[in-house]
Order: structure tokens, then C-alpha cells, then sequence
């Protein structure tokens, strides 16, 4: 498993900060600390995503360009506290977005090659933290709610191009994912996708089919190549930290999104079924969606449950929260006691006793 606590990509796209990037990225290197304490090897410290980068815009370049960056901003970071480069490095994971542009079938290559030099070349890390890993998720922006059943067609592209790359890991979203929570049915068939692919589908029995391939080699170094041309951009502002505060990374996420959404509605991108190859019948047939909502009955059973815990962890509770906030202002390590104190408090409660000692977000404007 892995935490996902990556800071730097909710800053850049997902928009779901809550306390300021300087106590995040230290809480991020507790969790690190706590781990190489504790011997922790099979459980990583971070996802660092840029599949929410990719869902909010930004091409197959940019996604892999600012996932890897923020990456090598973490491992300064963590090497800045004094931690070593292969006690830390093995519990990195990464987590890419496969849409349907040609770029994402080299993306793991690509990745795997500039981590695996920087580790050696400047870290001098050994050859486990050369080994990058990462999971991959089809594309959640790619699913339309015209004609939904398209949707499974391209989401096995998208795994297609996931396994012939060698990721780690693969969720395939559901058809329905369009406009709203998969239902057991939907889920059902996007695994089924995996299971076809793993059981049923040759080529795949064959380890990494694609190799030697001219067009795969050849997008695997324009693609790396354009990657490091963005790394110059990202350093001539800064780094990565720096890019921030002028909002770079933000900005041109924007602008990527801005361009993939005119040109899908001015029809230069054809999406079949949706600007393009549309059904004629389209609206004629009553089209049942189970929808996910929760009830009346189960928000308040939510909010029951709620008070009813805090009651009767009413003074631990206290007690922890004080911990807490010692924890955060001495400087100490503040996983462990963040564990102990999950057991006793409600995330609203450790979240306020953060603010109080950590700071709110607020975004650069």
C-alpha cells in the first residue's frame, strides 16, 4: 500500500490543500523518518501523482514532467533532514494517468530511464533505488457521458498501453465513471478488462512485447527529451518550489486543458460518439443509470456515529490534541503521535489542532 500525501501535486492540480506546502512537505518527511525508524518496507511513504495533474489538464509531457520534478524535489528534501538516499528512495512510488495519446505508451520508460540516471549518476543511490515503481489509472478524463458504453473500449486501450509499458500496478475505470460512482455491475466490467487482458489476451503473456519496436523507441527519446527541455523551464524558475509561487505549473495546466477542451469541441480532436460518428439515434432510447447517492438516514447514521465517538473519547481525545500540538511546536516527529492520536480523535479535530500550529493553505495568487 502507500500513502498518497503529495503535496506538491495538489498545489499543482487538484486543488485540495489544507494546511500551508512548508508544514505539509514536513509531515511528509516525518512519515518518511518514521518509516525508515520503524523499518517499514512494504507500505510506501508517498504516491507522487500525476494522474491528478494529467484529470486536470495538463498533456502527457507535462504530467510526466512535473510527477518526476516534484519527486527529486522530495528526495532533496528528505536528504536535506538528514535521511540517506537507499534508506528512503525503495519507498517512493509514482502513480501516472494513461489517456490516448500516443506519448503515454513510452511513459513508463521514459520515467524509469531519467530516475534510474539521476539515482545513480547524482544521488549515488544503489541499484534498488534506481528501480522506479508506479501504478497507473486509465484515463478519467477520457470517459464521456455520450454514448458511455464507448468508454470501456477505450479504457483497454489505455490498459493495453499500461501492460505493454510494464507498470507496476493498474486500476481500469468503469464506463459509468462519467457522471457518477461506479455500481457493482460497472466495476465488474472494468475489472474484467484486466482479467481478459491477463488471462485471455496472448501478446501479454510475453514479457515487455514492445521492445525494439522503432516508433516506441523512437517516442521513447522525443519524449524524454522534451521532459528534460521542461526540467530547464521548471529550474529557470526555481525549481519546483520556485515555479510555484509564480504559479507556473498551475498555469500551464490550464492552458493545456484550455487547448484539449477547444479542440474537442471545435471537433480537431474527433472523439467518436461525441463530436464526431454520433449516434443518429441519440436521445430516442431511455438510457436507466444507476446513480450513487447517500440517504437521508445514512448522512445523519454518519454524523450520529460522529458524536457519539467523540463522546466517549472525549478526554483521550484532549489529551492526544495536546500531544499533538507539543509534537508540532518542539519539532518533533509527528506521524507516530498522529496514529495514536487517529485512535482517539476525528479527522476535523486533528485537522484544527494542525491549523492551529501548521497554518491554513493559501494559495499564491
Amino acid at each position: 500500500g502507500t500513502v498518497q500525501a503529495d503535496i506538491l501535486k495538489e498545489d499543482q492540480g487538484q486543488n485540495t490543500c489544507i494546511f500551508s506546502t512548508e508544514f505539509s512537505l514536513r509531515m511528509m518527511a516525518d512519515i518518511q523518518e518514521w518509516f525508515i525508524d520503524h523499518g517499514v518496507r512494504n507500505f510506501y511513504s508517498v504516491s507522487i501523482s500525476g494522474y491528478h495533474i494529467a484529470e486536470a489538464g495538463a498533456n502527457p509531457i507535462s504530467q510526466l514532467a512535473f510527477t518526476l520534478s516534484n519527486g527529486f524535489t522530495y528526495v532533496e528534501s528528505y536528504l536535506a533532514r538528514g535521511m540517506d538516499i537507499d534508506d528512503f528512495a525503495p519507498n517512493l512510488s509514482f502513480f501516472f494517468s494513461n489517456g490516448m495519446d500516443a506519448e503515454y505508451s513510452v511513459l513508463g520508460r521514459v520515467a524509469r530511464r531519467i530516475w534510474a540516471v539521476a539515482m545513480r549518476e547524482r544521488y549515488g543511490a544503489n541499484e534498488r533505488s534506481q528501480k522506479l515503481k508506479y501504478h497507473v489509472q486509465t484515463s478519467g478524463r477520457s470517459l464521456h457521458a455520450q454514448e458511455m458504453s464507448f468508454n470501456d473500449i477505450r479504457t483497454t486501450l489505455q490498459a493495453l498501453c499500461a501492460l505493454y509499458d510494464n507498470a507496476n500496478s493498474l486500476h481500469t475505470n468503469a464506463f459509468d465513471e462519467a457522471i457518477t460512482t461506479p455500481s457493482e455491475s460497472s466495476v465488474r466490467r472494468a475489472m474484467a478488462i484486466q482479467m481478459i487482458i491477463n488471462k485471455e489476451w496472448g501478446l501479454s503473456k510475453n514479457e515487455n512485447p514492445l521492445q525494439g519496436s522503432f516508433v516506441i523507441d523512437e517516442l521513447t527519446d522525443l519524449v524524454e527529451e522534451a521532459v528534460l527541455a521542461e526540467f530547464d523551464r521548471i529550474s529557470e524558475r526555481g525549481g519546483v518550489l520556485g515555479a510555484m509561487e509564480t504559479g507556473y505549473q498551475r498555469g500551464k495546466i490550464q492552458d493545456e486543458s484550455i487547448l484539449y477542451e477547444r479542440k474537442k469541441h471545435d471537433g480537431s480532436l474527433p472523439i467518436i460518439g461525441v463530436n464526431t460518428f454520433r449516434n443518429p439515434h441519440e436521445g430516442e432510447e431511455d438510457v436507466e443509470v444507476e446513480l450513487a447517492r447517500a440517504t437521508e438516514d445514512e448522512k445523519k447514521s454518519q454524523l450520529d456515529r460522529l458524536a457519539d465517538f467523540q463522546h466517549r473519547h472525549h478526554e483521550e481525545a484532549q489529551q492526544a490534541l495536546k500531544a499533538l500540538r507539543e509534537a508540532a511546536t518542539r519539532g518533533g516527529n509527528l506521524f507516530g503521535v498522529l496514529m495514536d492520536a487517529a485512535r482517539v480523535c476525528s479527522l476535523g479535530q486533528i485537522t484544527e489542532a494542525f491549523f492551529e500550529v501548521g497554518g491554513q493553505y493559501r494559495r499564491n495568487v
